[in-house]
């Protein structure tokens, strides 16, 4: 059996490479091929397009890269008539998959939705393409399931594959007077996050800060905003980084729930460009950005958006989630959250789900 798989950004890479181990592991013969990173190429899939050339955010950035993104489409739509997979595996990366979901499914092929765009939040007519154009969706938020329920749509809810990832990890776990940076994987959005994070450095002379760096960038491109800061930068290892951290500042994203799963308080930054973010105020149907809050429907850790994510409001944010009693409260929220996200085993659910139905469809052929 042949599987294609379109991610298109870092946490996507990480949950697709969990989703073909587990895919491998009932289907030793299985063939993958399509767009991701190192960590879908370390379980044998062949790129044909990586995410450090294609991982763009914000309305702005998407439209001055659009000839990039373009050439990108007409690569894959090639490659895939040429490969001809068995099924195609989209992960979330909405705006290019979405698109590429109509063609696959009006050329005949099998098309899978895994991780879900967040159409809840915005762009809520998209469910109408999954409707129309997707198989088989499966979701890893509890709120996802009801959601797509109520729009018609056949949907799976399989948890979320962080709770395996996290579990999986061997570390101690001990804490040391550490302050964990994750600004963000995009270069974009590295560039305005990090020069703010840095200047609280010298405020908290009794934590070690720490850069956590994306898997998708080069140590040089921090290292030019670092400068002679006193800071550590360690590429590649989020997962240590967090387990040894006390507190954390996280840029919005999937860092945030990985950061609440590691039990490290945090503040959640945003700050995207000005046309990027007054578009996105405008559509955003959500009252919280963080995955945290979002699950919990309650603002459980503190977000700093667009003016707000400044050096001074940082600085009074840190602070106060290192007080006893607020980091008490978070933790006791992560708690719940985990109590929510269900139980594990999501890859596994994921590929048992994903084999039974192309079993379906070779049977009702």
């Amino acid at each position: 059996m042949k599987l294609y798989f379109i991610a298109g950004e870092d946490s996507g890479d990480l949950h697709t490479k969990n989703l073909i181990k587990a895919l491998k592991h009932e289907m030793p013969s299985l063939q993958t091929r399509g767009v991701g990173g190192e960590l879908m190429r370390s379980v044998g899939t062949e790129l044909v397009a990586h995410i450090e050339d294609i991982n763009f955010m914000g309305f702005w950035e998407v439209i001055t890269n659009l000839k990039t993104i373009r050439q990108l489409f007409r690569t894959v739509k090639e490659d895939i008539e040429q490969w001809q997979p068995d099924a195609v595996v989209l992960i979330d990366y909405p705006g290019f998959n979405l698109r590429m979901a109509k063609y696959l499914k009006e050329k005949g092929f099998q098309v899978i939705y895994y991780i879900s765009p967040q159409v809840w939040a915005w762009k809520k007519g998209r469910v109408k393409t999954i409707r129309q154009y997707v198989d088989q969706m499966l979701v890893i938020l509890p709120f996802e399931k009801d959601f797509y329920k109520k729009e018609g749509v056949d949907v799976d809810f399989v948890g979320h594959p962080l709770l395996d990832e996290i579990e999986c990890y061997t570390d101690t776990g001990k804490k040391a007077p550490i302050v964990a940076l994750l600004p963000g994987s995009r270069q974009q959005e590295i560039k305005r996050m990090l020069p703010v994070m840095l200047k609280m450095i010298p405020q908290f002379p009794d934590y070690e800060f720490v850069i956590a760096g994306a898997p998708s960038q080069k140590p040089a491109f921090y290292e030019t905003m670092i400068g002679n800061v006193p800071v550590k930068l360690i590429m590649n290892q989020t997962y240590e980084v967090l387990s040894k951290a006390q507190y954390a500042l996280v840029t919005s994203g999937t860092a945030t729930l990985e950061t609440a799963l590691f039990d490290v308080p945090q503040v959640v930054c945003y700050k995207g460009s000005p046309i990027s973010y007054h578009i996105g105020k405008y559509l955003v149907q959500v009252r919280f950005i963080s995955l945290v809050n979002l699950i919990l429907n309650q603002p459980l850790v503190k977000e700093l958006i667009q003016a707000e994510f400044n050096t001074e409001k940082l600085r009074h944010a840190l602070k106060n989630i290192m007080d006893p009693v607020e980091e008490a409260n978070i933790k006791n929220g992560y708690v719940l959250l985990r109590h929510q996200l269900g139980d594990k085993g999501a890859s596994t659910k994921a590929a048992q789900l994903i084999i039974s139905k192309l079993g379906e469809s070779t049977l009702s052929k």
